[in-house]
Parts: structure tokens; sequence; C-alpha cells
């Protein structure tokens, strides 16, 4: 018999029936499932309904079996790196409809291989980095977002798998062209308009105005050493020819007057 106080194991109080499966369920959502938000079980994949719970960020603790994320209708205003390195097995992520700005180059590491789906639409992202989504297979949606129609976005882009069902709804916010303003993206981009090469030519432009920069200067400082030289020169003739004459010495060998 144990000290008094103390219950052995075997006498500890077990839920039977019913009351034993509930017990489990709910001791499995307090230690997987993020504060607020659902976790359903669906024969071993879970899925993790996060909408419309205020967030301001992203969860930590999302249960590592997730297949479905749905963090949309909050307020999350930022996607940083390896939030989701942990999730393996996700194949959908909705972070639509939220207030994101900054997406990490590394926001979606570990995501390559099985992320069918990835809706980052109505939010406030303005630019993308090359590296963000560029590994990824799955289908993008970028729709009413006020993107910068830029070289950058151009080779994010090409790297990307846009949903075809919203890709008319990519428009240039603002642009390095003014003239693309507020139009489709995918139109501009389809009647062969690069962004890049507007780039390389202010690139080019940039260098040139250095380039001759530079060439003035060397030229000025060329003319003004010249100058100065010439003015050190006539100085210097003007002393000789202000020093007094001396008479020549007379030839001992010339004739007498």
């Amino acid at each position: 018999m144990g000290p008094m106080g103390k219950q052995s194991p075997s006498s500890l109080p077990v839920p039977t029936g019913g009351s034993c499966l509930l017990f489990l369920f709910c001791l499995r959502l307090g230690t997987s499932c993020p504060q607020s938000c659902q976790c359903p079980d669906h024969a071993g994949a879970v899925a993790v309904h996060c909408s419309e719970r205020d967030l301001q960020e992203i969860p930590q603790d999302i249960p590592a079996n997730a297949v479905l994320l749905k963090l949309d209708a909050n307020r999350i205003a930022r996607v940083p790196n390896g939030a989701f390195q942990h999730l393996s097995q996700l194949r959908e992520l909705d972070l639509s409809r939220n207030a994101i700005e900054t997406v990490g180059p590394a926001a979606f590491a570990g995501l390559a291989a099985g992320l069918r789906l990835l809706d980052l639409s109505h939010n406030r992202i303005r630019r993308i980095p090359k590296d963000a989504l560029g590994q990824l297979s799955a289908k993008v949606r970028l729709a009413h977002n006020p993107l910068h129609c830029e070289c950058a976005l151009q080779e994010a882009l090409w790297e990307l798998k846009l949903d075809p069902d919203s890709v008319d709804e990519i428009a240039c916010h603002s642009s390095e062209q003014e003239e693309y303003v507020g139009k489709p993206l995918i139109q501009a981009l389809d009647a062969g308009v690069s962004f890049c090469s507007v780039q390389h030519k202010t690139t080019d432009v940039a260098m040139l105005v250095t380039m001759f920069g530079w060439f003035t200067m060397v030229i000025a400082y060329v003319v003004y050493y010249v100058r100065q030289n010439q003015e050190d020169a006539r100085r210097h003739l003007e002393y000789l020819k202000s020093l007094p004459s001396t008479p020549a010495a007379k030839d001992p060998l010339s004739p007498a007057p």
C-alpha cells in the first residue's frame, strides 16, 4: 500500500466508453491545434481552420500532419522565413484577405514538394522576392494586391504557375512604365512588354552619365594643367626679360677700331 495521500496507478479513475474517446479527442486538440482554431481529423489527415480569428501572426503550433491550412480573413501582416517548414504534408495554404505586406525569401521553405495551391490574393503585397515562390509547383493566386510592376516581379512570375482562374485579375498598381498602371499584368507580358529592359536601359543611362561625368572631370583637369603651365612659363619669361642685360666680353683677336 502506498503512502497516505497518494494513489497507485491502478487506483486512478479511467474514463470508460464514450467518455474515454471524448477525453482523448479533447486531449489531442488541446496539445496540437492552435488556440481558437479547429482541427478536424479525416482518416489521419488534419485540416486546420483558422479563418476570421483576428490573428496578427501565423500560429506556431500547427499540427505537422496538416494537409489544409486556412488562415484567411485575419490581420496577418507578414510571412516570415520558415513559417511552414515543418508542414511537409501540406497541400493547400490559404492566406487570402489578410494585410500581408512582406514575404520573406524563405517564407515557404519546406512546401515545394507537396503544396498544390497557395492563395495570397486580397493582400497588400507590392513586391515578391524571386526566391520566395520560385521553388513551388503549386498554383499561386496573387489577384488584388497592389503590385509594383518591375523587373523583379516579372522574373518572379516567370518561375510561378499562376492560377488560371484569377490570373487576369493581377494588375499593376504602380509600374516602371506609367502606361501600364491599372492594367492587367498578364496582358502586358503577353504583348511582349519587358520591365527588365526598362531597368537595363535605366542602368545603361546611369552608367553613361557617370562615365561622361568622369570624362568631363579629366578634360577639365587637363585644361587646367595646361593653362597653369602656360601661365608659369609666361611669368618665367617675363622674369628673364626683366633682368638687366650685361655687356658682352671683348674678343682679344678682334681688330682694334
